[in-house]
């Protein structure tokens, strides 16, 4: 089956693919045991964090999105590589009909799940990529000042099994940021290699005077932020990836270990033994202390914490794909505090992982 949107760039076709299937599972954030409430995203923090989370009780990212939507005033943005949450595409459709703009961008791949189609029957403009690469992000910008981000897709899956972090940024600027980044694509019709390098502020501090580093892929070099950040380190690298091929990035993760800082690694087992070029085994033989996810669902996290104190963490994958071709947003967080949340999960993976 092909579809046919008429939007800014004509008339694009794409081919379908099979929409994501459900999870019966009820999936919630956290460790299976309760956490201290200070562990929980708080209402009105400029910067909070949620896991996906099987084993626990407490609310879903999904049900954190569907609410930010449901609280727009004016304008939702969303770049995500799939979405088939019909939770979501309900909560879209109700501020459509409140008067929100609601605007989206996807990979063509996914566009024909029942979710993306009733927003299509809506007339909510949805613009697929059209290209081979993909359009891999992950961001949702509310009324220009708040942005939602990190490694989940919008499906059964993504928000309910798979091992996934959702950020929060309460931010103007990092909203300018994001919506610039989206405007190339759905405005521009400009993705991959075409995109300019033009986020307006790359550096920002939020109001409780976290500084954050905004970048997107391929017009940012985002392989050299993420080899500094690496480099940078001087006692521990902590490392959850989904996949890891990018052979500069695993030479600076090697050196670190060589040179005596603590570097753990969890990686995604069936992503990891199926992927050419994989760095898995080379981490192995190189005193990397590595372990890779078989339990259900996917390690779908791509997360780096360096010194307990600095994370980076987003839609992109270590691989030459997704520093070079794909669409991609990358973050980089300075606070402590969210460090040690992303640490907690790390041992929450690693228990379950195998050597």
């Amino acid at each position: 089956m092909f579809s046919c949107l008429i939007l800014l760039a004509g008339c694009t076709v794409v081919e379908s693919s099979p929409a994501d299937p459900s999870s019966p599972s009820s999936i919630q954030t956290f460790s299976p045991t309760e956490p201290a409430a200070a562990d929980l995203p708080a209402p009105g923090l400029p910067l909070s964090v949620s896991f996906v989370n099987p084993l626990s009780s407490r609310a879903e990212p999904e049900q954190l999105l569907v609410q930010a939507i449901d609280d727009a005033q004016q304008s939702v943005d969303i770049a995500v590589y799939n979405l088939s949450l019909e939770d979501v595409s309900d909560a879209l459709l109700a501020a459509d009909r409140r008067g929100v703009r609601v605007r989206l961008v996807m990979e063509s791949d996914n566009l024909d799940s029942d979710a993306v189609q009733s927003l299509l029957d809506a007339k909510i403009p949805v613009l697929g990529d059209r290209r081979e690469s993909l359009m891999h992000n992950k961001f949702m910008v509310v009324d220009g000042q708040e942005v939602w981000t990190g490694s989940m897709n919008y499906t059964p899956n993504g928000a309910r099994l798979d091992r996934n972090d959702l950020i929060h940024l309460v931010s103007s600027e990092a909203a300018q940021d994001y919506t610039t980044e989206f405007e190339e694509m759905f405005t521009q019709d400009q993705f991959g290699a075409g995109s300019p390098a033009d986020t307006p502020d790359p550096e920002i501090t939020l109001s409780d005077g976290t500084q954050v580093e905004v970048y997107f892929s391929p017009e940012d070099q985002v392989a050299d932020h993420l080899e500094k950040l690496i480099r940078s380190a001087t006692q521990s690298i902590t490392v959850l990836a989904y996949n890891w091929t990018s052979n500069p990035l695993a030479d600076a993760l090697v050196e670190q270990a060589e040179n005596g800082l603590q570097v753990r690694v969890v990686m995604d087992g069936e992503t990891a033994a199926n992927s050419t070029g994989s760095d898995l085994e080379r981490f192995q033989q190189s005193g990397v202390d590595v372990k890779v996810w078989r339990s259900d669902g996917l390690m779908h996290m791509k997360a780096i914490i360096v010194d307990g104190k600095i994370v980076a963490t987003g839609s992109y994958n270590y691989t030459a794909s997704a520093d070079q071709k794909n669409d991609e947003n990358v973050i980089i967080i300075h606070q402590s505090q969210l460090a040690a949340q992303y640490l907690a999960e790390f041992e929450r993976i690693d228990q379950i992982a195998e050597p």
